[in-house]
């Protein structure tokens, strides 16, 4: 069997020209009569070489030579465009997307019960842990404050667990507890700082750097420190930040400047505002030759006390412990008033 292009093209031609002003569906029928005949004649293993298919001998060259294969080939790589191997088949995206129908339901509906990032309510417990076993969350705002606030009844409480361990270190900016009820702090299941309507109870032994009491001070029993110094001549640094006793307690050799500053790194007058006022006491053993404190200073500035009973001492007792009391006084920048006695114990 041969095809004639050219007689092909001119019989449909005819043809299609010869439907014209009949209805389209007949027009539409002769056309797809023709096709079906091309069709067959294509896919007919017998196919013979003959006009513009040049060396067709079977169907797979004819595909060939019509560009059949290359034009379904270009579609299927349209298709799978640069999808990775283990994606570019229906079967494999479908095996990604968990064979489900409705993938797109399942993932919103899965995306409702999360919270979001705006915030949200929590209707079950929020459990954190973090690999690093350091903080495991972290309360900031942009407002300066952050509060972590505990409500719904006057029972509720905040319920803090350590680990069996000392190392529990806590830095706080600005922190801000409110209920109606106690709070209580405990370790190892024994209360040590319970937070109620009157102020704050402490059952232990409290350290700190520094307390600032802005009222009245109620204590039954106050222990001060008393730092021994043997010392006997030379420059005494008497440190208030460090100490509030000073007991020089070998015999003193010569008489000595005292000066005095808040410890080896800050000053007197940085540690203290105006209207504070300070008070040491020095404690300086003597042997049958007697010494006493003859100069004094602030942060290495002379200054003049004013003496119990109006005058300075001018020597030392004997076979004896003179106590020394200074009350320092700031009443403006670098600006202090020192009140000064000694007493003699033997």
């Amino acid at each position: 069997m041969a095809i004639n292009v050219s007689t092909l093209e001119s019989n449909l031609t005819t043809k299609i020209n010869a439907t014209s002003g009949t209805t389209e569906a007949k027009e539409f029928l002769l056309l797809g009569k023709a096709v079906e005949s091309i069709n067959t004649a294509v896919s007919n293993t017998s196919l013979q070489p003959s006009n513009n298919l040049s060396d067709v001998s079977d169907a797979a060259t004819a595909r060939t030579n019509l560009g059949v294969d290359t034009y379904v080939t270009t579609q299927i790589n349209n298709v799978v465009d640069a999808a990775p191997g283990a994606l570019d088949t229906l079967n494999e995206l479908a095996a990604a997307l968990g064979d489900d129908a409705n993938f797109s339901t399942t993932v919103t509906n899965s995306i409702a019960t999360k919270l979001p990032l705006a915030g949200g309510t929590l209707t079950g417990d929020l459990t954190l842990t973090s690999s690093s076993g350091n903080r495991q969350i972290a309360i900031t705002s942009t407002s300066g404050i952050a509060s972590l606030e505990v409500g719904g009844s006057t029972s509720a409480f905040i319920d803090v667990k350590v680990p069996n361990t000392d190392d529990f270190d806590t830095r706080y900016g600005h922190e801000s507890l409110n209920c109606t009820g106690d709070y209580v702090f405990q370790r190892a299941n024994s209360t040590k700082l319970t937070l109620n309507s009157t102020g704050a109870d402490v059952t232990g032994t409290l350290t700190t750097d520094g307390v600032t009491v802005d009222g009245t001070l109620d204590i039954e029993e106050v222990v001060e420190k008393a730092a021994i110094d043997t010392s006997t001549s030379g420059l005494f640094q008497a440190e208030l930040k460090e100490r509030g006793v000073v007991f020089l307690t070998a015999n003193q050799t010569a008489n000595r400047q005292i000066n005095f500053r808040g410890d080896g790194s800050n000053s007197l007058n940085s540690m203290l505002a105006t209207g504070q006022s300070i008070t040491m006491a020095v404690l300086a053993t003597q042997g049958s030759t007697a010494y006493y404190l003859n100069t004094y200073s602030i942060d290495g500035t002379t200054v003049t006390p004013k003496w119990s009973g109006g005058s300075a001492p001018t020597a030392g007792n004997a076979n004896s412990i003179d106590v020394y009391t200074f009350t320092i006084i700031k009443t403006a920048d670098a600006t202090f008033t020192v009140l000064a006695s000694q007493t003699q114990y033997a």
